[in-house]
């Protein structure tokens, strides 16, 4: 099989009237297929359930984009079954063949991208740029992890000694969960069981409630690419009545999860506890962050505040890697917080199935309460400059919101909100930005804007970050360009999208032979 080298998939031009006539038109059809039921997919069949989850439009929420199965622990149970059987002849499967079917899951993802990039809009409110942005990433990482599953195959020679012939080669690991976020809710959640999938693993997807349509097509075109039955199952359910028991069975062998930081911790310590399995758990965590831009007196302040702003309220701040804290030295503070309110002034806000509108809904009544009461906060801890109201009262729609005068410490400048809220915090020098930057316990992402070649290298060496960012916005990280992972509360520094990434799904093996 001839492979070609890989190339990261570029974004669709909407501004093109033959793209956005095709996405006008994919929209319109996508909104006719609303309130239908999908099942979930075990075992290579497709299985109804009693209990539906009932998934919303956030822009319009008396519109109910579909009902998708609710699996119990016994639908769980068939799945486990399932993965591993599918598992004892899955593990030997060749990795070039293996490879083949993520390359024909991205090939069909890609034929169906308009229609996923609708379902995007509708369920989780994304503009056509983030939603198709969402795909892309997905139809990249797919590609990406296939031809590393190659790569991983073929093991490494380590140093020899005189008459033995040494090797390490890597082998899978199991059957293991996926727990996916609803705010990429197909490029996390293909690609999560991707480089499972590719690793030689098996895998039950448990996709965000939120998010359970999404889920539900994607697993349609998992499901026609055709892999042996049991290697992918979809197992949709309630979090809280289906989670625990998935990170708990002792029939999981790894756990790979993208969420919230209080999830997070919660399913480490669950997988933590024997439970009568004969293996550790392998536990995958990608959580929150509280993310900064820093930026002094030499920086471009006009690349700034654009950089800002698409950070920090691109898909309306539901981003782990969102700029949620802005550093400014203190003699341009005040020059930067004119620009950033001018510029997010400029937001069209509104439902997202319309081109113009950037910043469309936030995911939820539950995430629009939690927002707003974070606003709340923030009124005592920062003077409001810009914002801070729900737009209308039929979706859930929030204003850009900008607090200045905030101090590092504050809530709002150290608890993640996940919406769009942004705190400018005054720095008297670079050396307190510094300071202020890493005085918190996430270290997901963030960056600078200097032109001073010395505050670049400190920026490099003393930012606690897993992925850095300078002169440029601190969202988008491209799959097999940046590695993306954090420190500290933000997760076990994965770096999905890189060299190391399929690593976490494998376990190595040495082996030494006399001659």
């Amino acid at each position: 099989m001839k492979i070609e080298k890989f190339k990261n998939m570029e974004v669709l031009d909407f501004k093109s009237p033959a793209n956005k006539s095709r996405m006008e038109e994919t929209l319109k059809s996508v909104k006719k297929e609303f309130g239908k039921t999908y099942k979930a997919f075990i075992g290579g069949k497709w299985i109804d359930t009693k209990d539906k989850i009932a998934s919303i439009n956030p822009s319009n929420p008396s519109e109910i984009v579909g009902y998708v199965a609710s699996c119990t622990q016994s639908e769980a149970e068939m799945a486990f079954d399932a993965a591993w059987k599918a598992f004892e002849s899955w593990k030997n499967t060749r990795a070039t063949e293996r490879a083949s079917y993520l390359f024909k899951v991205a090939k069909l993802m890609e034929e169906r991208r308009y229609e996923l990039d609708s379902w995007m809009v509708y369920e989780v409110g994304k503009n056509w740029t983030e939603a198709d942005g969402d795909v892309a990433e997905a139809i990249d990482a797919l590609n990406y992890y296939g031809r590393e599953a190659i790569r991983y195959s073929k093991g490494y020679k380590p140093y020899q000694v005189p008459g033995e012939k040494n090797d390490v080669k890597y082998i899978p690991l199991g059957a293991g969960v996926v727990i996916p976020p609803w705010n990429f809710p197909v490029a996390i959640l293909t690609a999560m069981t991707a480089a499972a999938i590719a690793s030689g693993n098996t895998v039950l997807l448990k996709p965000a409630s939120i998010s359970s349509v999404i889920g539900a097509k994607v697993a349609e075109i998992f499901c026609e690419a055709g892999f042996p039955d049991g290697v992918f199952n979809f197992v949709p359910g309630s979090g809280s009545k289906l989670g625990d028991y998935l990170v708990e069975n002792p029939k999981t062998r790894f756990i790979a999860f993208t969420g919230s930081k209080e999830v997070g911790l919660r399913i480490n310590e669950l997988a933590a506890k024997p439970n009568g399995q004969k293996w550790i758990k392998r536990v995958i965590l990608e959580m929150g962050g509280k993310d900064a831009i820093v930026v002094d007196e030499s920086a471009d302040l006009d690349a700034a505040a654009e950089g800002i702003v698409v950070s920090a309220f691109g898909n309306q701040g539901q981003k782990c890697s969102a700029c949620s804290r802005v550093i400014a030295v203190d003699s341009i503070y005040d020059k930067l917080l004119a620009k950033v309110i001018d510029r997010s002034k400029k937001i069209k806000i509104g439902d997202p199935s319309k081109f113009e509108n950037w910043m469309g809904p936030v995911s939820s009544d539950e995430a629009m309460k939690k927002i707003m009461r974070y606003i709340e906060i923030g009124k005592n801890e920062g003077k409001l400059v810009l914002g801070g109201k729900r737009i209308g009262d039929t979706g859930f729609f929030i204003e850009p919101t900008i607090f200045s005068e905030v101090k590092g410490n504050a809530r709002i400048a150290q608890e993640e909100i996940f919406g769009p809220v942004l705190a400018f915090i005054r720095a008297k020098d670079f050396d307190e930005a510094v300071e202020i930057f890493n005085g918190t316990e996430y270290g997901l992402t963030g960056g600078a804007y200097t032109k001073r070649k010395d505050r670049i290298k400190r920026v490099k060496d003393e930012f606690y970050v897993g992925n850095l960012y300078i002169n440029r916005k601190i969202t988008g990280a491209l799959i097999g360009v940046q590695p993306f992972g954090g420190f500290n509360m933000s997760g076990t520094d994965s770096k999905a999208g890189g060299r190391d990434y399929l690593l976490l799904f494998l376990q190595a093996k040495s082996i030494a032979e006399r001659i």
